[in-house]
């Protein structure tokens, strides 16, 4: 069994005004296939978020589009009333379709109709972050996001929203956002295979503004690589681990938000994002995605 360090790796990292652990959780793999859907083991599912809770994580990532509506209700039934430390970050900007699509739902009615979906099925009168979702399934796309995105400060200034944040933007897109209103995190894919946003991680750490790469571990295909393999032989590790460790490692903005539906894999997750890598491990896996 993996041994649990004492604290959470990485260390806390502020959203605003709200502090979060930097190791944090993904909910979406606890609905069922294609993310559409209950889980099998729906016991299961409220044990893994319970064991985050009382593991020390305070923010669980969310949407009420996984299931659909499906990952709230569980956080919910799972932890409702919340502790007052826990710190849960939703998106909106796209639904679910009969055939597990992903369509864009960024008009200004479907928003608000978004935000009090969430607080309704998470039981919250305010939404600590929401995320506005930009691009599609394949990728963040240029576009304007003004009139999405002030929908959303609108809803902040009625009181339902604390902060807000991006997700599946482009640079310009983050910029353009930030022009209208402060954000305090984006959540884009990234990871040792996908560098894009390196420039964008920089630029956000300096303004203090938190970097949340989701599928970090290479979502439904699993990290593969050569040199990630050899230095997790070399360090008696799991490629899942090192390339954990190495996000956390790659900047201090960055939040990792892993997703399982196992209390044993969440627990494996943590240990090994608390690797320590040396140089040499860094600058063999810093060519990986170069």
């Amino acid at each position: 069994m993996s041994t649990i360090p004492a604290t959470l790796p990485g260390g806390t990292w502020s959203l605003g005004d709200l502090t979060v652990t930097r190791f944090g959780y993904g909910a979406m793999q606890l609905a069922g296939p294609g993310v559409m859907g209950p889980p099998a083991d729906h016991d299961g599912a409220l044990a893994v978020l319970r064991e985050a809770v009382a593991l020390g994580i305070t923010h669980i990532d969310t949407a009420d589009a996984y299931g659909p509506h499906i990952t709230n209700q569980l956080i919910r039934e799972a932890l409702h009333p919340y502790p007052d430390a826990l710190r849960i970050v939703t998106k909106v900007g796209a639904f679910r379709d009969e055939q597990g699509g992903w369509p864009p739902a960024r008009e200004p009615e479907d928003l608000r109709r978004a935000v009090h979906h969430n607080l309704d099925r998470l039981g919250l009168e305010r939404l600590d972050v929401v995320n506005l979702r930009l691009g599609d399934a394949q990728g963040p796309r240029p576009g304007p996001v003004t009139e999405a995105f002030e929908t959303l400060v609108e809803l902040r200034q009625q009181g339902l929203i604390r902060h807000l944040g991006v997700s599946n933007a482009t640079a310009e897109q983050v910029a353009e956002a930030r022009a209208i209103a402060p954000i305090v995190c984006v959540q884009n894919m990234y990871n040792l295979a996908h560098r894009q946003d390196d420039e964008l991680i920089d630029e956000l750490a300096e303004q203090g503004i938190a970097y949340v790469p989701f599928f970090p571990l290479g979502g439904f295909s699993p990290l593969q690589s050569s040199a990630l393999t050899a230095v997790a032989a070399r360090l008696d590790a799991t490629p899942m681990s090192v390339a954990l460790a190495w996000l956390l490692q790659r900047s201090p903005n960055i939040l990792l938000i892993p997703g399982t539906s196992s209390v044993a894999h969440l627990r494996e997750n943590i240990a090994g994002a608390g690797l320590s890598l040396s140089e040499e491990d860094l600058a063999e896996l810093d060519r990986i995605g170069r």
